[in-house]
């Protein structure tokens, strides 16, 4: 009987301790491993990022969502390929990206401070060859969209590549597994964790 106590004794300790490991894991904050180029240079190929579940959305978060379900033109897409890209338009909001790269949220300037002119404007207006803008999605001068409820325009910060609401549409919130933080010292934590 002693023996069996002293089992327990250790034991319930590491059960209730990876009891709250899975928890956090699964509801509060994980990691994920960048794969591919579409943020560059914001973040890297092969970049791990924290993950946080539960922190609020804003004009320009950086977020990881899964994309069954959303991306329909890529056939390599499966339950567990996830995207990360940067919030430009919420739920409900008037979005013009005008010609010359200029993005007009409800009327008011979104700053893109954390990509160059050239991808503001050839890099997000020339689209892929072969490839044309989903439905609902408008570009250049004059043309305005209003993003549904519920759902997210999200755009790569390497537009010239990135594969992202220009092609596949809006993201519904159902599909956001989270915002993407990086580490205070990290070169680009102002660009992606408070950027403005």
């Amino acid at each position: 009987m002693q023996t069996l106590k002293n089992i327990f004794s250790w034991v319930l300790p590491v059960l209730i301790g990876l009891l709250i490991a899975l928890i956090v894991r699964q509801f509060l904050f994980g990691f994920v491993k960048v794969d591919g180029t579409s943020m560059y240079p914001t973040l890297q190929n092969n970049e791990r990022v924290m993950l946080l579940k539960q922190a609020k959305i804003h004009h320009n978060t950086v977020i990881v969502f899964n994309a069954d379900g959303v991306d329909h033109n890529s056939p390599g897409v499966t339950k567990r390929t996830k995207y990360v890209k940067r919030v430009i338009g919420m739920p409900g909001d008037k979005v013009e990206y005008k010609s010359n790269g200029t993005v007009l949220v409800n009327g008011k300037k979104l700053s893109q401070g954390y990509i160059t002119k050239a991808q503001q404007i050839s890099g997000t207006l020339d689209l892929y060859s072969g490839y044309k803008e989903a439905t609902g999605v408008v570009l250049g001068t004059g043309k305005t969209f209003i993003v549904p409820k519920n759902s997210y325009f999200v755009l790569g910060d390497n537009r010239k590549v990135s594969n992202d609401s220009r092609y596949y549409g809006f993201v519904p919130k159902s599909k956001i597994d989270g915002v993407v933080k990086v580490p205070f010292w990290n070169s680009k934590a102002k660009l992606i964790n408070s950027f403005k």
